[in-house]
């Protein structure tokens, strides 16, 4: 790779202007990825287990953001080999493929049958290191004679380059051989730092350069010969043997499981499906200093997010409450103390964004640690509650308050720069994200007539989310001896939720609107956003009743799920990121929102649209986000090509739609488990939930469908719990 300065000559750049939020998407869709991770490592390989990223897009082995391999290519005698399948396993912690020879030829001569050998090619991650075995075994009646080289290659890009940001200054790369099984790839950046590859081959190849390793084998009939390649991303790990790393890798998974709920339905995909978005959960979750921490998404969002780590915590709080504390440990230690322009920070605000990249510490792009997100903060507050209602852990909430007093000064004070009661952003500087709510693209807030929103805004469902926070942090008041507190935060949220009915709803729409500008003129626009005020509780019951009818109407509902905007709108686009795609976390949320209100069959519906859905999805994995085209028959959704898959929130709301369709509600203080109206869509007659815990209780729990009513059942209660079922009108 050439470079234009090299470690010494540290120079040092004026900061730049961040473009409107975009991933680019300039490469024809090619071979289905795969991915794997462990801790802040990843891998993206095509489905033959190759990394070919010059062909573009997101192939490679990543380590804190930055490239550490762009190229790890298998070849038979020069030929790539013919690929039989490819399969992740449904832990995640390894892929196999299944290679075999093509026919291969010399002067028209065959050489060797296609068929002939067999290449099983198994890969894991574990502890910033790439293992990769090629078993190789003839299944010919003959002895023969092949050469199977490994081309390898790096670029160190930082993932900013690779979503399309330039570059005009980049460091020094260097490659050399080290004895005759080793190659080291490494990099200077320009931020000082040594970045390094090792690539180590066992056996020794035949021959080995600073960008391929060839092995000539002689394979007897039934004969079998391995390779094992390590790739490290850190200078100071070693590979360890290879059986040995992966029953460690393994081991690792099963552990990070193993207080959680298990799930089991009636209906097998289902099943699939949860049993995938539960490995993408485990794999996704990522040990950090204050705790575990469910990292957004892959490849772009492999990295702390507050408001992903949080709303994903939400979901996951009903089977796996643990995750939520290392999440509020994280957040907290990261709370924002003093004002920065740039990075969008003020004091009490929480993390939107980490990275560790070259670009990053160099403040080409602000995400080092960066603040602009508008709802980061009464999330963490919201959360907190939450996470004391569920487990009665008052112990971490009397640890946080600091934190979630300096969260509420923050809502109270900068969060609301005009003084009028609801909370709105406005970057601070020209290299911030334009939008800070979840749809921070630049052109997701918009007036009816199609004109972008300007000024600082309110959105719709964050004034929710603070309505919800005050509310929670009240309660958590009172049970911390803090009554004066309490009865604040709780006027508070009344007049909120008062001024909120006033400014948002739009009677001609029958909703509330998507935001109000800085002039306070609302954004007349049919959006999803309504339908997240019903998961905090903010609207008022008529007109929640109002807003979940919309939802449900072909305009907003495609068959597969809620659209963010609904067809009638100015910028609606199916294939658009933010204004007319389908969310399932968004809709996750939503259907938690219509239980609020008793909307059972609404959530039926959206529930089995879903599920629907991810049968067509590869894995049964729903992504990040998939097209808002309208359902047909006899075709499944149309996905969205640059769509992180796995990611954490998708990843959740399997659980989270189930949540709602039981009615979930746990009561630590005092022992209960309640199933509010429960319900079960038509596709599922019966679920049983194992080790559903209380505090040091814990339960099994089977509901089973009946028509339009369900029965419950307790096989197995261990400690003092009471299990109910509550009917409300």
């Amino acid at each position: 790779m050439n470079s234009q300065k090299s470690a010494a000559q540290v120079i040092p750049l004026e900061p730049a202007v961040e473009g409107p939020f975009y991933i680019a998407a300039t490469q024809a869709a090619g071979r289905p990825l795969r991915t794997l991770k462990y801790g802040d490592t990843f891998a993206v390989f095509d489905s033959r287990g190759d990394i070919a990223a010059a062909s573009g897009g997101s192939a490679g082995l990543f380590h804190m953001d930055t490239r550490y391999l762009s190229r790890l290519e298998v070849l038979v005698n020069g030929t790539p080999p013919l690929l039989l399948g490819s399969n992740l396993r449904d832990d995640n912690s390894a892929l196999s493929v299944d290679l075999t020879n093509p026919d291969l030829l010399a002067n028209d001569r065959i050489l060797l049958e296609k068929d002939s050998v067999h290449i099983l090619r198994t890969t894991f991650l574990w502890r910033e290191t790439a293992y990769q075995r090629l078993r190789v075994r003839n299944y010919g009646d003959r002895a023969i004679d092949l050469q199977l080289s490994i081309l390898f290659a790096n670029d160190f890009a930082d993932l900013f380059e690779i979503r399309g940001s330039h570059r005009e200054r980049r460091g020094a790369a260097n490659a050399k051989l080290h004895d005759d099984d080793e190659v080291v790839l490494s990099y200077h950046g320009l931020d000082a730092k040594l970045r390094r590859t090792t690539l180590t081959f066992d056996p020794p190849p035949q021959r080995l350069t600073v960008d391929s390793a060839a092995y000539d084998l002689r394979l007897d009939p039934g004969e079998t010969k391995p390779i094992f390649v390590a790739v490290s991303c850190d200078p100071s790990s070693r590979a360890r043997p290879f059986l040995r790393g992966l029953i460690a890798a393994r081991r690792e998974l099963r552990q990070s499981a193993h207080h959680c709920t298990a799930v089991e339905t009636s209906n097998n995909r289902f099943n699939e499906m949860l049993c995938r978005s539960a490995a993408d959960l485990a794999m996704l979750m990522t040990d950090t200093p204050q705790g575990r921490y469910p990292y957004a998404g892959i490849p772009w969002f492999s990295t702390t997010f507050g408001r992903d780590g949080l709303i994903t915590a939400l979901q996951m709080l009903w089977w796996s409450p643990d995750v939520a504390r290392g999440v509020l440990r994280r957040l907290a230690a990261f709370q924002a103390k003093k004002t920065d322009p740039y990075a969008d920070a003020e004091p009490g605000k929480i993390l939107h964004e980490m990275r560790g990249g070259e670009m990053a510490t160099l403040r080409e792009v602000p995400f080092g640690l960066y603040y602009g997100s508008v709802d980061s903060t009464p999330l963490f507050v919201l959360l907190a509650g939450l996470y004391a209602e569920r487990t009665g852990d008052l112990e971490t909430i009397a640890e946080l308050w600091p934190n979630i007093e300096a969260a509420l000064g923050w809502i109270a004070g900068p969060g609301d720069p005009d003084g009028d009661g609801f909370v709105e952003y406005r970057r601070a500087t020209e290299q911030g994200l334009a939008n800070q709510g979840w749809k921070d693209s630049h052109d997701a807030i918009f007036h009816a007539d199609g004109r972008l929103a300007e000024g600082e805004i309110a959105l719709a469902e964050v004034q929710g989310y603070v309505y919800a926070a005050k509310h929670v942090a009240a309660r958590c008041a009172r049970r911390l001896g803090r009554e004066s507190l309490a009865r604040k935060l709780d006027q508070e949220a009344q007049k909120l939720a008062e001024r909120f009915e006033t400014a948002f709803w739009c009677p001609e729409l029958e909703t509330y609107a998507l935001a109000l500008d800085g002039e306070k003129n609302p954004c007349r626009v049919r959006a999803s956003n309504a339908g997240q005020a019903l998961f905090t509780g903010i609207a008022s019951a008529d007109r929640a009743a109002r807003v979940a009818a919309g939802l449900l109407q072909p305009h907003f509902f495609s068959g597969w799920g809620i659209r963010t905007v609904a067809t009638s709108e100015a910028r609606y686009n199916p294939m658009s990121y933010h204004n007319g795609s389908i969310w399932p976390h968004d809709n996750a949320l939503i259907a938690l929102g219509l239980a609020r209100y008793g909307q059972k069959r609404a959530i039926a519906t959206l529930f089995e649209g879903l599920f629907n859905a991810g049968t067509y999805m590869d894995l049964r994995r729903l992504p990040e986000l998939f097209c808002g085209f309208q359902r047909h028959l006899g075709h499944g959704p149309t996905l969205y090509p640059v769509a992180c898959t796995p990611q954490a929130w998708a990843s959740a709301t399997p659980f989270t739609l189930l949540e709602a369709s039981l009615g979930l509600q746990f009561d630590p203080f005092n022992g209960e488990i309640r199933l509010c109206n429960p319900a079960l869509p038509p596709f599922v007659d019966e679920v049983i939930l194992r080790n559903l815990q209380l505090g040091a209780s814990h339960v099994d729990l089977r509901v089973r469908r009946h028509g339009d009513t369900v029965s419950l059942d307790t096989p197995r209660i261990t400690g003092d719990i009471r299990v109910s079922i509550v009917f409300s009108s």
